[in-house]
Parts: C-alpha cells; structure tokens; sequence
C-alpha cells in the first residue's frame, strides 16, 4: 500500500468557509510537506481545488513530485458532470491515476439509474486519460445505495473511495460499511475518530484524533483490502477540531500528521 497525504489534513491552514487564514497553504506546500514525511502521493480534494490553477502550475506540481517519485491524485465533491469533465484534463495532465468523487444528500435523490448513465457518458474520456473514477461514501450517501450504483454501472474504472468514518453520519457502523465497500475499494481515506459523552449527560459528540489514538478498527480495515491492488494509495487525513485559537489549531495539524504518519507507516508495514 503507498500512503499518501490528503489535502484535508490541512483543513484549518488551507482555509475553509469563514476560516480562513491569511496566508492559506498552497498546493506545493501540501506536496513539500507529504515529501518530508516521506509519503508517496497526494490528494488534492475539493478545499484544495486544482482547476483554480493553471495549466502552467499544474505542470510544476507533477513536475516537482516526479523529481521526488512521488505520485498525484484530485478529486471534487458532490456530482456535477460538467465540473468531472473538466478535471478529467487536469488529471492527465498531473499523471493522476484517480478522480476521487464524494456523493453526498444532494446526489442521493438522483435516481441510481440516471446518476449511473452520466457516470457512463464520462467513463471513455476518464479512461483515455488514464483515470478511474473513485467514489467516496460521504456523510448522507448510503452504502447500500452506492452498492447499487456501483453494479448499475459495472464497469472497472468506476469504484469506490472507502472513508473510514465518513458513513456513521449515515446510520452505519465503520465496519458495516467496510463489508459493503470492500469488494469495490481502488482508493482508502485512512482516519480515525472517538466518542466521547457530553459533559451534562446530553448525549455524545464524534470527533476526530489522530490515528490509532481513537476506537476504529484499523488493522480489521485493512485486513478487508488485503484484496486490493498492492499499489492502492491510502490517504491520510483526520477530523482536528477547530478551536477559539485558530493558530494553534493550525499547528496542531503539523502536530497530528506527525503522530498519524507514524502509526500508519507501522500499520501499513508489510502489507
């Protein structure tokens, strides 16, 4: 397995909605970041979107990670064929081997059938580019859906995007949704997450920790891909919480990627 960095390990410092900082991270330094942890890949997501690049800079990301060996992937969220058409080019042109989509409520109401059939007019320009398609189980799509998109298409460069967590906002237990997307997975976001009670007994809150500090089943995830491509990127990110001190919350995301590339790179390790 090649792990990588996603860019949403660095949700605070690129900026996102009304937290913005200043000087926000940029594509290259995500790339000089992942370089120095010694990772493979990285995965540009929608809050580092490339299209907002031109081709010139483009051509300097794949340029710069070439010259370090290592490999670039993109992606966008929720399903707009004209916005998947236009980064089909922007993967080719960085050597991308993935498109990562997440689908998420809004794209629950299109109907399997219809959803499937526009994934099918993209697929012979993705393929031409190179790319398989990735779809990722986002917060409000349920597994069991995609499960039917998936074999309505039924096609090998369409799969699945297989998040950690993301599904316990659907209803589904981390392992429930392994099971399901297993079969399907080309692409694995590698994070981990707690629970923890509220302090006045109302309830209990899910948040993010670094991983292998938290109570997913890690080691059973990956004993459920051990079907997959060994060349399979796992990308690392994580749910760090933002606090009233938006600066120390943005050094802590150093701090975090330290600790959970260490027990990836340990996880991972003859696998």
């Amino acid at each position: 397995m090649k792990l990588g960095l996603g860019s949403y390990a660095f949700r605070w410092s690129i900026g996102i909605k009304d937290k913005q900082p200043a000087t926000p991270m940029t594509a290259m330094e995500v790339l000089e970041i992942a370089h120095g942890h010694g990772l493979s890949v990285v995965q540009y997501a929608d809050n580092l979107p490339l299209d907002r690049l031109s081709a010139d800079e483009h051509l300097a990301l794949k340029a710069r990670a070439d010259a370090y060996g290592m490999t670039l992937e993109l992606g966008t969220q929720s399903f707009n064929a004209d916005e998947l058409a236009r980064y089909i080019p922007i993967g080719q042109r960085i050597g991308s081997n993935i498109l990562r989509v997440a689908l998420d409520a809004e794209d629950a109401l299109i109907p399997v059938p219809d959803l499937a059939a526009q994934l099918r007019e993209l697929l012979p320009d993705g393929k031409a580019a190179g790319l398989r398609f990735a779809i990722e189980n986002h917060f409000n799509y349920p597994s069991p859906r995609m499960v039917q998109l998936l074999d309505a298409v039924a096609d090998d460069a369409l799969g699945v995007c297989l998040d950690v967590a993301n599904s316990i906002c659907a209803g589904e237990w981390p392992m429930e949704t392994v099971r399901m997307l297993a079969p399907y997975a080309i692409n694995l976001h590698f994070k981990d997450y707690q629970i923890t009670p509220d302090p006045y007994g109302v309830g209990f809150r899910i948040h993010g920790t670094p991983l292998g500090e938290g109570r997913a089943e890690l080691a059973e995830v990956l004993d459920a891909l051990s079907h997959c491509d060994p060349d399979m990127s796992v990308i690392l990110e994580h749910w760090l919480p933002h606090s009233d001190d938006m600066e120390a919350t943005r050094a802590l995301e150093h701090d975090w990627l330290d600790r959970t590339v260490a027990a990836a790179k340990r996880m991972v390790a003859g696998r």
